[in-house]
């Protein structure tokens, strides 16, 4: 049986291992770290994730992760409501929104994977180098605590994030989106009484609010790049006060309240970007190593899962033929094709709020109230239920065949 190299263990990694060694096939997942803490970890599941997962098998893995579904979405543009609507399950079809433990999660997939005997789990295993026969991959080189060594595989998958090694080393080249803006990432106790999902726009401000799991709530304070160190410099209780300065009065004085309870804050460097071609001879990435998502919309995390399983469906075939080298890298060549018209899609609309709420030209607050009020009016209720499906659904139905 051939053998398959999967360099990464996030979600897009993972998932595919997983897939792969349910079908019997040999799959090597190799992982840098020893576990899946992260600092920043994209944890909304949309209902094309939470499809993804159940069509795997792991809908009964995902149940018993710790979640939480958001029961409602308000957006306010400068601390007045624009509109808000109940999150029910007719609105999703069954497939509801949540906000999950991406490590668990990933330790849920890692586990089931491992009930296969054909997979193997390295963890705490750097990929350094792809090593090349020709002008094909035919192994990587890895170091481990023991040392380095060389592993020989069929065929390579990179899905190993926005640094990914197997896409510098292979000789990938991205186009940037580059959003014009940073993160600041923070949890905090839950806000009394509310379960669902907030967004906060303003004048070179935008601020998601959000239920997650851990019953805790979760901040996401979007900024323009390169304005958050004057902040950072005068110290937390200043960030925080900004922060309020820009929401509703219940949020406000909770952020205040507290402000010493506040875990893990820092400061995430957003990129969006897009690998041009996805493969070479005997690799390819996918995932965030193939196109970085913006954090608009959550969609890294989804739009991973569904390259997995697009994956699935057109390497299992050619392995379980055999593996020969040139329908390998077709293989390859149709998941980059059938994948690419989805993020090309979702990172073009990823691009545009960011522009208008962070703006701080002159028509920046007319464009965000004749915005605001086309909403109200019921005026961009179409466009709007567009994008909608789009960051819910994806750009096509994609469904598991391997």
């Amino acid at each position: 049986m051939p053998h398959v190299l999967v360099v990464g263990a996030g979600p897009a990694g993972a998932s595919l291992a997983y897939l792969l060694a349910r079908r019997g096939i040999d799959v090597t997942l190799v992982e840098r770290q020893r576990d899946f803490a992260r600092e920043f970890r994209g944890e909304v599941l949309l209902p094309s994730g939470v499809d993804a997962l159940r069509q795997m098998g792991l809908g009964a893995a995902l149940a018993a992760v710790p979640q939480s579904r958001p029961d409602s979405l308000a957006l306010y543009l400068n601390r007045r409501r624009v509109f808000s609507v109940a999150l029910d399950e007719a609105l999703f079809a069954g497939a509801d929104p949540l906000a999950v433990s991406q490590p668990a999660l990933l330790e849920a997939i890692v586990a089931e994977a491992a009930k296969q005997p054909s997979f193997c789990f390295l963890r705490g295993a750097s990929v350094r180098d792809l090593v090349r026969e020709g002008d094909r991959v035919t192994a990587v080189r890895i170091a481990e605590a023991e040392g380095e060594s060389v592993r020989a595989a069929d065929f390579v998958v990179g899905a190993d994030g926005r640094a990914s090694v197997v896409r510098r080393r292979g000789g990938l080249h991205a186009t940037e989106q580059a959003p014009p803006m940073d993160v600041v990432w923070c949890k905090l106790p839950p806000l009394p009484g509310f379960r669902g999902a907030r967004g906060y726009a303003g004048r070179g401000h935008l601020l998601i609010a959000y239920h997650t799991w851990g019953d805790q709530l979760q901040i996401a304070w979007a900024i323009l790049k390169g304005t958050f160190g004057e902040l950072r410099r005068r110290g937390i209780g200043e960030w925080v006060a900004e922060m309020a300065a820009h929401v509703t009065d219940d949020l406000a004085a909770h952020l205040r309240a507290h402000v010493d309870a506040i875990t893990h804050p820092f400061l995430l460097d957003t990129v969006s970007d897009r690998v041009l071609v996805w493969s070479l001879p005997g690799a390819m990435v996918i995932g965030d190593a193939a196109h970085t998502m913006s954090p608009v919309g959550g969609q890294g995390l989804n739009v991973a899962l569904r390259d997995a399983v697009v994956a699935a469906n057109q390497l299992v075939p050619a392995l379980c033929a055999g593996g020969a080298p040139m329908a390998l890298d077709a293989a390859a060549r149709r998941i980059e094709a059938e994948r690419m018209s989805e993020i090309v899609a979702v990172q073009r609309v990823q691009a545009q709020p960011p522009r208008i709420v962070l703006a701080h030209a002159w028509w920046g607050e007319p464009l965000r109230s004749l915005l605001a009020l086309a909403v109200r009016s019921g005026l961009a209720t179409r466009p709007a239920l567009a994008l909608v499906r789009l960051f819910a659904f994806g750009k096509a139905p994609v469904r598991l065949e391997a």
